[in-house]
């Protein structure tokens, strides 16, 4: 994807901050559409089916939470919220219902568009032989491929299997059962990256720096979006069964035996 095929709509009802976060992404090649209020956002979602949305919480008819959960319905933009409330119960709210990042005033455009390039620079899988993702030619981490699972799982040209579980790599589709999963974007990433290697450990850090980019600490992003993907896929087996994704105390995160879902 070139700069110039790229989308965002922004959702801010303070008049200089949306004028300000419209130039920031649009000095990033993003065409740009705004709008002032939760409604006109969601309108502006539906319409141009942007790559990315930037969402106040504070808006003056629906409360952002509510818009970025029917953004969730509609679309697998990436989502940043930006909002003048510190409390972390809200930055935690805005990631469990889908938003992919979280920033609160005042910022800097600089620093927008450093977490806006390091959500485009994700790969869809993180290479298991390395602790960071090997780079590809152009410099952007590889695509992922899908490799078989060495745990007793399948896969074909295109699709990882994990006993109940099934991940279409191309059509970035996740099934249990055959019953597809709602899944964001960044759960679907690191689905992916913790079935291209399930036998390993994989440590916070190791996810954080590979899906969200180098240069973050914040591991309770892993925590949050690992908790959501667990609901989601628990949702969709069978009673009194638990996703296959078993915390490793102190370390991380790997995927338990095809069988134990």
């Amino acid at each position: 994807m070139t700069g110039s095929e790229r989308t965002a709509v922004v959702v801010e009802d303070d008049d200089d901050i949306r004028e300000l976060i419209t130039h920031s992404l649009t000095m990033q090649g993003f065409e740009v559409a705004a709008a002032a209020s939760g409604q006109a956002g969601l309108d502006l979602v539906m319409a141009n089916d942007p790559d990315l949305v930037t969402l106040d919480l504070g808006l003056p008819d629906l409360d952002g939470i509510e818009v970025c959960r029917r953004v969730r319905d509609v679309s697998q933009a990436y989502v940043v919220m930006i909002s003048a409330r510190t409390d972390e119960i809200d930055r935690l709210m805005g990631l469990e219902i889908g938003a992919d990042d979280y920033l609160t005033k005042p910022f800097s455009p600089r620093e927008l568009q450093a977490r806006v390039n390091a959500m485009f620079r994700r790969p869809r899988a993180v290479r298991a032989t390395a602790d960071v993702p090997a780079a590809g030619t152009n410099g952007s981490p590889p695509a992922p491929t899908p490799a078989a699972t060495p745990s007793g799982g399948e896969s074909d040209a295109t699709t990882i299997r994990h006993g109940r579980i099934a991940v279409d790599a191309e059509g970035r589709v996740v099934t249990v059962d055959g019953k597809e999963a709602d899944l964001t974007r960044t759960e679907f990433d690191l689905l992916a990256t913790l079935l291209s290697a399930p036998r390993r450990v994989w440590s916070r850090a190791v996810l954080l720096d590979g899906l969200w980019g180098p240069g973050w600490s914040e591991e309770h992003l892993v925590e949050v979006h690992v908790g959501n993907l667990r609901r989601k896929l628990t949702k969709l087996g069978p009673a009194g069964g638990r996703a296959p994704i078993r915390t490793v105390r102190g370390v991380g995160y790997r995927m338990e035996e095809p069988d134990a879902f």
